[in-house]
């Protein structure tokens, strides 16, 4: 009997010990395993009274929106400066991990803003949100039915939104934030404040807030060169286009010699000849057309130009930081140094970067590095959007 106890004992101490090695080869604590109590007072989580501690599993996933895995990169232009605009030089930089939408904004996503907007705003706010259809309309051109159809014919659904200036796409990112993040906080049980109040990010459930892309992450998410990574921190080559190669044709499988964005091949060369169109659009296209680039983005060339958050300035890269770049305002570089009011030129705070190129350009244009501006408060038929995110709680 006394052996027996003896057994028990031992047996009881190996399992505690084990119990021991285990919890400890669990680690430290960690924001998704934050354990059960504090580290720094012992005061234990979520009792009665006590400090809330919500459970994490990572920053939830937000609808269209691809992980872009961030590094360094050189922006600026690969292409020759057509324009001897030089405000493009080469410039190494660090961009920060971050999420991009795959596709541009479409038709049916401001149409579906447009709904809510009118059943939840003022009539005048309605108003200012309406796309500018009359940006298809020609003295010279027989473009009246995109006026009259473009934006709300249901065969144009999955086409870009155009006709936007960059207020109303900042305005989008801002309805958009609210509306996902209140169905995520439904999702997960937890009550909307009354009147779209903050949603605490304390919860865990809900997303940073959708923006404009910086050019930077614009610029990098476009080159795509993860793609062409090999061995350790080596690339083996940069890209004129989001795409290899020099050629704007499909060199490989079934789609060889079809072109891989929707661009203006020439002097009123919109589309090709019947029977054999070359990028099969005269106007824009499907947001799905082309193939996506390495980072999973549909139509980083071409279709639309699009809005980017940045102030323009000619010297933007050589005055910015070399971490996360952002021109937000004239910081270091003064609109009264321009001389609009003296029509000395178009700079000022209000003007706003855009990239890509679109269905109206040249290929030239459709190089990640060029870029070119306008009045935040225009808008053309060339000129959509697509939304950016922060991967929040990482430092990379």
């Amino acid at each position: 009997m006394k052996k027996m106890n003896r057994v028990i004992k031992h047996a009881v101490v190996l399992v505690a010990g084990a119990s021991l090695l285990f919890s400890c080869s669990k680690g430290n604590p960690t924001s998704i395993n934050p354990g059960g109590s504090s580290t720094t007072t012992g005061m234990a989580f979520n009792e009665e009274n006590g400090f809330q501690v919500s459970d994490y599993a990572g920053q939830p996933e937000g609808p269209n929106l691809v992980y872009i895995e961030g590094g360094r990169t050189v922006l600026g232009s690969f292409e020759e400066d057509l324009m001897k605009n030089g405000d493009n030089v080469e410039r190494t930089v660090t961009v920060a991990s971050f999420y991009m939408d795959e596709t541009e904004i479409a038709n049916i996503h401001w149409l579906e803003y447009l709904f809510y907007v009118q059943r939840d705003s003022s009539q005048e706010f309605y108003e200012s949100a309406l796309p500018d259809t009359t940006v298809w309309a020609s003295e010279l051109a027989y473009n009246d039915p995109y006026v009259d159809h473009y934006f709300r014919y249901p065969g144009f659904r999955y086409f870009p939104v155009v006709g936007v200036n960059w207020i109303q796409a900042n305005d989008y990112c801002i309805w958009r934030t609210t509306v996902v993040n209140n169905q995520l906080a439904q999702n997960a049980g937890i009550d909307v404040p009354e009147g779209g109040g903050r949603i605490p990010l304390e919860s865990g459930v809900v997303l940073p807030n959708y923006r404009l892309p910086s050019e930077a992450e614009w610029e990098y998410a476009a080159q795509a060169l993860i793609g062409n990574q090999w061995l350790d921190e080596n690339q083996t080559h940069k890209r004129l286009y989001p795409w290899d190669g020099h050629a704007l044709r499909n060199p490989y499988g079934k789609q060889m010699g079809m072109f891989l964005a929707n661009f203006k091949r020439g002097r009123g060369d919109y589309a090709g000849i019947a029977g054999k169109l070359n990028d099969g659009a005269m106007i824009t296209t499907y947001i799905y057309e082309f193939p996506p680039n390495d980072f999973g983005l549909y139509c980083m060339a071409g279709n639309v130009n699009e809005w980017v958050y940045d102030v323009y300035r000619p010297l933007s890269f050589q005055t910015f930081d070399d971490l996360n770049p952002l021109r937000r305002n004239g910081f270091l570089d003064e609109e009264k140094g321009y001389d609009k009011a003296g029509f000395q030129s178009l700079v000022d705070d209000h003007v706003r970067v855009y990239k890509g190129g679109s269905w109206k350009d040249v290929a030239y244009w459709m190089s990640p590095g060029t870029r070119r501006y306008l009045a935040e408060d225009s808008c053309t038929a060339t000129i959509g959007f697509r939304c950016a995110m922060i991967q929040a709680g990482t430092n990379y």
